[in-house]
């Protein structure tokens, strides 16, 4: 490319025309020698005559200026003029690697990044140069090709969850190694990470390294902590740098189960300052309710902290025996639990007839033996219900007749009487310590401390089924916590006492750890990896680099170790990981991180993300050269005398013709007439998707739709329409077709307000993911999987495949298969309430009259409704009788569902009854 005065050429030579145009004005201007002048007296009878036609002697010279523009116009359009060109130096030459650091760090302007990518490829492209592209998060051997290639796959990129680690690093730099010779492009999201500067320098050995990286400072969120009756949020950013506000949404479910705002905080970085602090005082039901805290206005994975079971307290009732209220605090039986429990638990104390009624999550009975009837038959449907009841020995239980000769349903063991300690009858010759905990037990993977000993204890009977129930022992076998299962509850008891009388275990910290894995307290803070040594986490929801959760498919599980210590990665996407009843958050930013800003050496280049776009001229000084032809013909015609007798007619014509659209433009986009049109007819609606081809066969298929309901109905459309969800109003349109495609954008969240206001005031919306249900919505298919993505806001009932007997197989035509373009017969719809049965003599259940919110299939409706202007099929169905066939059921399973929306479950009253037992020949 050459460069002349600040506008570059593609194809320079071309400027070489230029010259001829001087030598263009002289042929144009050159004139016919002058004839021979002879008198002739009958000229003077055609004085005052004017020609019909005249022709100018000369051509003037603001026409010839006119051509000669045009001329010039085309020249320099066919030239390639750019402007804002990049240097030939800069543009260089040889294969170009694009370094993308492609973390959650560069999430917040990834678009600005992609943008600044694709300009790249642009002037790599024109320099003739091979690209590659790897990214950190997950280097892959890149492959060097065509600039135009890279650019159709741009689209494809997306941000990780995560930073490059040192294994990523690693990797990326045996890669360079194997490379040859090339330059790099680094794309920077501002963080500073290990083994960076490792790979600069392999970069550096193989070409030219240039950075180009975003100037906003990187902003995240530390995982929320609760203590001290408030919830402390952390937030860090990587630079120092001026005062700046920062806003925290915490994010949860309303009691509707909706996903919204419950509550913001806001907090300030000092001047200079890295780190901000807030907290925000909720109630206990309001912390229950909580998904997320997110940082207002970024876009990140990073600026995301997911909440799991640390922020729930639970509830957790203490009851202690008898003739303890007295006496010394150390020798209460509930001191130790109270101290254990207090940091993370709302202790609630009183008596069992007293607590129950409040419904807590665990009761605590310390050395308590016998109870009363009145207080045993609650507790034991307590329990059923999924309650945890922990029991703790003690010297009233050891004297007691508790579980002597049968087993106690309130005992997980029959007991032994008398009990077991040093220098009693049942003697030791010294205290007991603990055996290791082994696998399957909740306690498997906790480390014993040597110095926790038992002196005293009750004994559990032998019984065939002692073994399944003995969670920990001591080192001679003898049985120290015993659970077993009731209902959908718990029962567990310590063969000792919850004080220091009989163990020195209420002293150590394994007490706490025992309890916490028992589920009784749900830690504040984030659990130690050691405490979750043995157990294995299955990730249930992970998020992208954007923050967006999703589910987690079938990902492996995760060991705990690994879960908390471990860097987040490919194998650790960060997201919630479950084990059993508990949840647990891996969030991008733990506890210890810290965010620090990437710094670069002097000789290193270093350039913003905001570089002034190439500006190709050629297509306007083209239209420029057309204009100024068509200005030419209408100047020639005029001094011809031809334009207004011939031309006028066409010029009007022509003047009307452009100003038509722009007239329908405006009246479709006028808000009052948009609606006025909606209401006065009934109007099927598509939701506009972005994808042209889509839009339109959506919308032929609904026009055949609307056709075939006004020839078969006494229903008669209006022509239907294609719905913004972020502009328009939904509620005028009784169905919403919305055909799913991959790289649809997500809506917005006022727009799912809209929607979820749509679905609850009576409407429908029609899913089709249009692949056949090949891969049960999620699974493999792309469409699928937007599907899950498009729909996880929106407030959809639970659902189930569409049952023979549901009124939307009957509402018009009596109807078994529901195709489209495709035959699947997997159709999803609202599920049925679980108490609807069959009332005698009716085919079908006894259902409620409310629609369907959603119908979700993947059978491409709105492909086989499509009609051309001339109302034959869009598009082939099938083959022969067979495809009409199919097109036809698909027109009828379209009648069905619109007829459905209009007229609910009326089908369903008893008075259609011998009428569709005639149909159906019963």
């Amino acid at each position: 490319m050459s460069v002349f005065g600040g506008i570059g050429f593609t194809a320079p030579w071309l400027l070489l025309a230029l010259l001829a145009l001087p030598i263009l004005w002289l042929i144009l201007r050159a004139v016919p020698p002058a004839p021979v002048r002879r008198r002739f007296p009958g000229v003077a009878l055609l004085l005052g005559l004017a020609d019909d036609d005249s022709t100018s002697d000369r051509t003037p010279w603001w026409l010839l200026l006119l051509r000669m523009l045009a001329v010039a116009a085309i020249i320099i359009g066919l030239a390639g003029p750019v402007l804002n060109p990049q240097a030939e130096a800069e543009e260089g030459s040889g294969p170009l690697l694009i370094l993308l650091d492609g973390s959650w760090a560069g999430a917040s302007g990834w678009d600005r990044q992609m943008a600044a990518v694709d300009a790249q490829l642009t002037r790599a492209g024109r320099a003739e140069r091979t690209v590659g592209i790897l990214s950190l998060t997950d280097p892959q051997v890149p492959t060097f090709q065509s600039a135009d290639a890279w650019r159709s796959r741009l689209a494809g990129l997306s941000p990780a969850p995560w930073q490059p680690a040192p294994a990523e690093i690693a990797r990326a730099t045996e890669i360079m190694a194997a490379l040859p010779a090339f330059d790099t492009l680094w794309f920077s999201d501002g963080l500073d990470y290990p083994g960076r500067d490792d790979l600069l320098a392999a970069l550096q050995s193989k070409g030219a390294v240039e950075v180009h990286h975003s100037a906003g400072n990187v902003i995240g969120i530390a995982p929320a902590v609760y203590q001290d009756g408030a919830i402390d949020l952390t937030l860090r950013r990587a630079a120092p740098g001026p005062e700046r506000a920062a806003v925290v949404q915490a994010h949860g479910r309303d009691p509707a189960g909706n996903a919204r705002v419950l509550a913001t905080a806001n907090t300030t970085f000092e001047a200079g300052a890295t780190e901000a602090s807030t907290s925000l005082s909720l109630p206990a039901e309001m912390r229950a309710r909580l998904t997320s805290f997110d940082i207002a206005g970024q876009r990140s994975a990073g600026a995301r902290s997911l909440v799991d079971d640390g922020l729930r307290r639970r509830e957790v009732a203490l009851i202690r025996g008898r003739g303890a209220q007295e006496g010394l605090q150390l020798l209460s039986p509930l001191h130790y639990i109270e101290q254990a429990l207090a940091p993370s638990a709302d202790l609630i104390d009183g008596t069992l007839t007293e607590v129950l009624p409040a419904n807590p999550d665990v009761i605590v009975l310390a050395d308590v033996a016998t109870l009363a009837p009145a207080e045993a038959e609650p507790l034991q449907e307590w329990i059923d219900a999924g309650g945890m009841l922990i029991r703790f020995a003690g010297p009233r239980v050891a004297a007691s007749d508790v579980s002597r000769i049968d087993e106690d349903p309130l005992m997980p063991v029959r007991l032994r009487a008398g009990g077991r300690s040093v220098g009693g009858a049942m003697s030791w010759g010294e205290p007991k310590a603990l055996a290791p905990f082994r696998n399957g037990s909740p306690f498997f993977g906790l480390t014993v401390p040597e110095d926790v000993t038992v002196s005293a204890q009750v004994v559990a009977q032998p019984d065939p089924t002692l073994a399944d129930r003995v969670i920990a022992a001591l080192s001679d076998g003898t049985p120290l916590v015993t659970r077993k299962a009731v209902g959908q509850g718990q029962i567990v008891l310590f063969h000792v006492t919850a004080t220091a009388e009989w163990s020195t275990l209420p002293l150590s910290g394994l007490f706490v750890q025992m309890m916490e894995r028992l589920a009784v307290s749900s830690g504040a803070s984030a659990p130690e990896a050691e405490s979750l040594e043995g157990t294995t986490w299955t990730p249930l929801r992970v998020m992208d680099g954007f923050g967006i959760l999703s589910d987690a498919g079938n990902l492996p599980g995760v060991a705990g170790p690994d879960l908390i210590s471990a860097p987040a990665g490919p194998a650790l996407p960060p997201g919630i990981y479950g084990a059993e009843e508990r949840r647990l958050a891996r969030n991008v930013l733990t506890g210890e991180t810290a965010l620090t800003a990437a710094t670069w050496p002097p000789d290193v280049p270093l350039r913003g993300l905001a570089l002034p776009p190439e500006q190709p001229l050629a297509g306007a000084l083209l239209s420029l050269a057309i204009l100024l032809l068509v200005a030419d013909v209408l100047a020639s015609l005029a001094l011809s005398g031809l334009l207004l007798r011939r031309s006028t007619g066409s010029l009007v014509l022509a003047l009307g013709l452009a100003i038509a659209p722009q007239m329908g433009d405006a009246q479709e986009n006028d808000p009052e007439s948009f609606a006025i049109r909606s209401a006065s007819e009934v109007t099927l609606a598509h939701v506009l998707t972005g994808n042209s081809d889509v839009d339109e066969i959506a919308r032929a298929g609904l026009i055949g739709l609307s056709d075939t309901l006004y020839f078969r109905t006494t229903v008669e459309p209006d022509l239907p329409t294609g719905v913004d969800l972020e502009q328009d109003e939904l509620a005028f349109f009784p169905i919403l077709y919305w055909p799913v495609t991959p790289d649809q954008p997500q809506p917005s969240s006022e727009a799912y307000g809209k929607l979820n206001d749509y679905l609850r005031s009576g409407g429908l919306i029609l899913f089709d993911t249009r692949d056949a249900d090949i891969a049960s919505y999620g699974a493999a298919s792309p469409n699928g999987r937007k599907l899950q993505e498009l729909a996880a806001p929106l407030d959809i009932p639970p659902l189930e495949p569409l049952p023979g007997d549901h009124v939307l197989t009957r509402t018009f035509y009596l109807l078994q298969d529901y195709p489209g373009r495709y035959s699947s017969r997997d159709v999803w719809v609202e599920a049925s309430p679980p108490d609807a049965e069959r009332i005698e003599g009716m085919p079908f259940r006894n259902l409620n009259d409310g629609v369907t919110p959603v119908v979700i299939g993947g059978n491409d409706w709105a492909a086989a409704w499509a009609v051309r202007r001339d109302g034959a099929p869009l598009l082939p169905i099938g083959r022969g009788f067979a495809g009409e066939r199919q097109r036809e059921l698909a027109y009828r399973f379209g009648v069905n569902l619109v007829m459905h929306v209009l007229t609910g479950n009326y089908k369903s009253d008893q008075v259609h009854v011998p009428a569709l037992l005639d149909r159906l020949g019963q």
